[in-house]
């Protein structure tokens, strides 16, 4: 089931902070007993944000995927329905993509378990060649109709513009 989020940005903070994953799992526990549905971020990218430029966060450096991925997994094994994959250090704000990372998660967790975040028409473009047309992304607001029109194959660049099909049966 593909999934679309929008960023709405009054509800995403300009800071970031840090919990341990165990005080991680109590609130996915807590939305779920309120009748919610959990949506963990995990990313391999600490203290990144729009304004850091590349270099610097290049300097401080990326956790290790396989971090990631337990703590992703934990997440889900405690019953988070979806688990949102932050793009600082994969695909946003580094010189060069980190498909690595998108695969082992992918492989990892399942594509049916995860959202990558994919913050500009390229990256999800790349997400929609790669992994498919159902791939669940969370975009900007303003990207939708754009997101939507690749996904049936009626819009995009040339190495996408008509090749995007599915077949339900």
């Amino acid at each position: 089931m593909r999934r679309t989020i929008a960023r709405i940005a009054v509800l995403r903070p300009t800071y970031l902070l840090t919990l341990p994953t165990d005080d991680w799992l109590r609130l996915v526990d807590r939305v779920q007993k309120a009748g919610l549905k959990a949506k963990p971020e995990v990313g391999i990218q600490f203290g990144a944000g729009g304004a850091s430029a590349a270099e610097a966060l290049e300097a401080e450096g990326t956790r290790d995927v396989a971090w990631a991925i337990q703590q992703a997994k934990r997440f889900v094994d405690a019953g988070a329905y979806l688990i949102m994959i932050e793009s600082e250090g994969i695909t946003e704000n580094v010189k060069t993509w980190r498909t690595d990372v998108v695969a082992q998660i992918a492989g990892a967790l399942g594509l049916e378990k995860v959202m990558f975040e994919a913050a500009d028409p390229e990256v999800f473009a790349w997400y929609v060649k790669n992994y498919g047309p159902e791939v669940n992304l969370f975009v900007d607001h303003s990207q939708i109709v754009q997101l939507e029109a690749l996904r049936r194959g009626i819009w995009g660049t040339s190495s996408l513009w008509g090749r995007v099909v599915t077949y339900k049966g």
